[in-house]
């Protein structure tokens, strides 16, 4: 009889399924690579929001190996921090844009909150199956909104690589040198294309930046650094107006772990249906044990999606690594002082891959499934969703404003059910 976790099998060489293994070296380092991939966006969000950077960190951390463990660490994710908060949290703290949030209690109130609504849709699927999410989210959808995450991250990536012709070259120097080593590499090192092209990247840029007028990279800053500190944790303030506002926020939560749990079946080959419901759970909770202390709300990371496509690693022990990593990291002004000297031509480079790869993953859904896009129904709900979350259109809803993606994934769902509505 299989225990709750399963019995992990050694792999040294081709696709590693989520019950194998690598060697405990290649784990930790595969691990960080996955660090490194989530890092730009979980930085990135809760700077966005006036939250603490590392505190997110530390959170996804714990986030992750909560996850692991629920799903009986059968189901290989990063949890990192959601840009689906983004509109609502600024919206709910009126936050102006820059520095500490001085309303960050009051978003924390609606993230704790979000996350009990998204634990409990888990238990509901956890009960009656998934067939009724799977009508309301049929794969035509569901590979909408991962196409409308990744696109609509676009603008994101652009912004970070734009700044001058020179970061522009950088940045496609650094996905340049990730495509090569993914494709060209062999054994650890083909493995690890995210982290060493990114590395390369941060040589060439810290070996001639000078010389092109662009700032140096500051090492100075991590010297200055401590090595340890603790986390600024914050305590939620629940308020009902902030509450109402963030809350809805599971329903995008649960479209877009639905679709990242689909991606990761078509990827490995394997129904993971029956983990949907803790998939779900674990998200929740975790995002409200986030909430708790001052982290973003989370979720199931499409970057890292993107790392498991490219190096087909799928090890639930490799995201244990990670997560480990990550809390340690949490602790550490120091690791905070490290990253904040990568250029951000380097990360934008990076960007336009896992990004690129997050999108490009909705095609091998609509595949798999064999999505019939000779159907007006299915080619209208997708390109609605692809132009709404590509163009970040934000509507204005009962005194709150939903962002791109939030558009897409509504627009996806309802379009799609309106013109189901006719008898084939």
């Amino acid at each position: 009889m299989a225990g709750y976790f399963p019995n992990w099998t050694l792999k040294t060489s081709g696709d590693v399924m989520p019950d194998e293994r690598l060697p405990l070296g290649h784990t930790v380092i595969a691990g960080l690579q996955h660090v490194v991939a989530m890092f730009g966006a979980t930085a990135l969000a809760p700077i966005l929001m006036g939250f603490d950077p590392n505190v997110a960190i530390f959170f996804s951390g714990i986030a992750t190996l909560l996850f692991f463990v629920i799903t009986g660490g059968r189901l290989p994710s990063y949890l990192g921090s959601s840009f689906a908060f983004i509109g609502v949290v600024i919206a709910a703290t009126g936050y102006a844009g820059s520095g500490p949030n001085p309303n960050l209690g009051i978003a924390l109130g609606g993230i704790i909150a979000c996350g009990a609504v998204y634990a409990a849709i888990g238990l509901v699927v956890m009960a009656v199956g998934t067939r009724w999410i799977e009508s309301l989210l049929p794969p035509v959808v569901t590979g909408a909104v991962v196409a409308a995450i990744g696109l609509n991250l676009t603008g994101v990536a652009m912004n970070m690589i734009s700044a001058s012709p020179y970061t522009k070259w950088i940045a496609l120097f650094t996905v340049l040198a990730v495509a090569l080593i993914a494709v060209y590499g062999r054994g650890l090192v083909q493995r690890l294309p995210v982290l060493i092209g990114g590395f390369a990247a941060y040589i060439l840029y810290a070996t001639t930046a000078t010389s092109f007028g662009a700032p140096a990279v500051d090492f100075a800053r991590i010297g200055a650094a401590s090595w340890f500190g603790l986390p600024a944790f914050v305590s939620p303030v629940f308020d009902a107006k902030a509450i109402a506002m963030i809350a809805p926020v599971a329903i995008i939560l649960v479209a877009e772990n639905l679709g990242h749990i689909k991606g990761i079946a078509v990827m490995t080959g394997r129904n993971l249906d029956g983990l949907i419901g803790r998939g779900f759970i674990a998200d929740g909770v975790a995002t409200m044990i986030a909430g708790s202390g001052g982290g973003t709300g989370v979720t199931t990371y499409a970057e890292n999606m993107g790392v498991m496509a490219v190096t087909r690693v799928y090890s639930t022990l490799v995201f244990v690594a990670a997560g480990v990593i990550a809390l340690v990291l949490g602790f550490s002004p120091k690791f905070g002082a490290v990253i904040g000297t990568i250029p951000v031509a380097v990360l934008g480079g990076l960007a336009v891959v896992v990004f690129g790869l997050i999108a490009a993953a909705a095609g091998r859904i609509w595949v798999e499934n064999k999505v019939d896009f000779s159907q007006p129904k299915n080619l209208l709900t997708v390109a609605t969703a692809l132009i709404l979350g590509a163009g970040d259109l934000k509507l204005p809803i009962f005194g709150f404003e939903l962002g791109g993606i939030g558009t897409a994934t509504f627009a996806a769902i309802g379009l799609y059910h309106l013109l189901n509505r006719r008898a084939a």
